[in-house]
C-alpha cells in the first residue's frame, strides 16, 4: 500500500453514492437493435464518493464511506470490493432490501470514452437522522473528531448538507464533487472550502465556466476548479485564476477518472497548495486512465512498486 512520506496517514469521510458498476470493453458502442460481444468485462463498486474513498485509501490514508447500501444479495459484491480495498463502510440504510443502483458502462477500446446508464441515488435518498446510527461510535457525529477532510458528492443531499455543516463548524476542510447540478446543491456548496466541478456542472442561470465561477464566488467559496476531461483544468483560488495542464497519457478507459481525481485531491490538499493538489490529482487520474476499469491501475502500480 503506497504511503505518503510527507505526512502521517489522514482520515477522510466520503459522503454520497455507492453503485454496482458493470463495465464492458468493446470495439465500438452497439448500434440500434444490435448485439455485440465485449472484449473484456469488469465489475466493481462505483459511485463518486465510493471511488474517491478507495483512491484516498490507496494513497495511504484511512477512509470511511458514508452511503446507503443495505442488505440486498448484490450488496455483498460491492461491500467485498470496498472492504478489500481497505475502506470502512458506514451504512445509512442498513435494512434496505432493494438493490443498489446499477451502472452499465460501455468503454470504446480505441478512445477510452465511456457511455454510462445509471439510476444514481434518486430512489435511495435518506434523511440526516440516519447519520448517528450509521457512524455509531466510529466518528463523533457532532464534532467529526478525528476526520481530516470531508468529501460530499451531492447524491445524498440531506446527509451531505448536515455533514458539511458540522465539518465547517469545526474547520474540517470540505471538498465538493460537483459533477452535475442537483436540487438543493446550493445549501451544501455554501459550506465548502473546495468545489471541483465537471464541465457538465451548470447551476441555475449559468451557461459558461465564467458563470459557474461567478456563482460559486457569490456563495463565498474560496477555492474552485472546473475539470474538462483531457483539457486543462481551470481554477480560481482566493482571486487568483489559472490553468493546470493534464498529463499526456495513453488512454484506455476514462470511467471513474473524475472520482479518482477527487479522492487524490483530498489526499494532496492536506499537504500542499490548491493548485499543486489539482496538478498532483490530475497525474493520478491520468495514470488510472491507462487501465481498464477503476481498480486495475492500483494493482498495476503495486506490481511495479510505484508509490505516491
Amino acid at each position: 500500500m503506497p504511503v505518503s512520506r510527507l505526512n502521517a496517514p489522514k482520515h477522510g469521510l466520503f459522503v454520497g453514492l455507492t453503485t454496482l458498476d458493470i463495465s464492458y470493453l468493446t470495439v465500438a458502442p452497439p448500434d440500434r437493435n444490435q448485439k455485440i460481444v465485449a472484449l473484456d468485462c469488469t465489475m466493481a463498486a462505483g459511485g463518486p464518493a465510493t471511488n474517491a474513498a478507495v483512491t484516498f485509501r490507496y494513497l495511504g490514508n484511512r477512509a470511511t464511506l458514508l452511503s446507503a447500501v443495505g442488505v440486498h444479495p448484490m450488496t455483498q459484491l460491492v461491500l467485498t470490493d470496498v472492504r478489500q480495498r481497505g475502506v470502512a463502510v458506514a451504512d445509512l440504510d442498513p435494512n434496505r432490501m432493494q438493490s443498489l443502483p446499477i451502472s452499465s458502462i460501455i468503454v470504446t477500446q480505441s478512445t477510452g470514452e465511456r457511455a454510462v446508464v445509471s439510476l444514481n441515488a434518486t430512489k435511495s435518498q435518506v434523511s440526516s437522522e440516519a447519520i448517528a446510527q450509521a457512524l455509531g461510535d466510529r466518528i463523533p457525529v457532532d464534532t467529526l473528531a478525528g476526520v481530516d477532510v470531508v468529501l460530499v458528492d451531492g447524491h445524498q443531499m440531506a446527509v451531505g448538507r448536515a455533514i458539511a455543516g458540522r465539518a465547517n463548524a469545526y474547520h474540517i476542510p470540505v471538498v465538493i464533487d460537483a459533477g452535475s447540478w442537483k436540487a438543493g446543491f446550493e445549501q451544501v456548496l455554501c459550506q465548502a472550502n473546495f468545489v471541483i466541478a465537471s464541465a457538465n456542472f451548470y447551476p441555475p442561470g449559468c451557461q459558461t465556466t465564467a458563470d459557474v465561477f461567478a456563482y460559486l464566488t457569490h456563495l463565498g467559496i474560496p477555492h474552485m476548479a472546473v475539470t474538462r476531461g483531457g483539457e486543462a483544468i481551470q481554477f480560481s483560488s482566493e482571486g487568483r485564476t489559472g490553468t493546470i495542464p493534464i498529463p499526456q497519457a495513453s488512454v484506455v478507459d476514462t470511467l471513474g477518472a473524475g472520482d479518482i481525481f477527487h479522492g487524490a485531491f483530498c489526499h494532496y490538499i492536506i499537504q500542499t497548495s490548491f493548485a499543486e493538489a489539482l496538478a498532483q490529482a490530475a497525474a493520478v487520474a491520468a495514470r488510472a486512465c491507462q487501465s481498464f476499469g477503476t481498480r486495475q491501475w492500483m494493482d498495476a502500480s503495486r506490481q511495479q512498486g510505484i508509490e505516491s
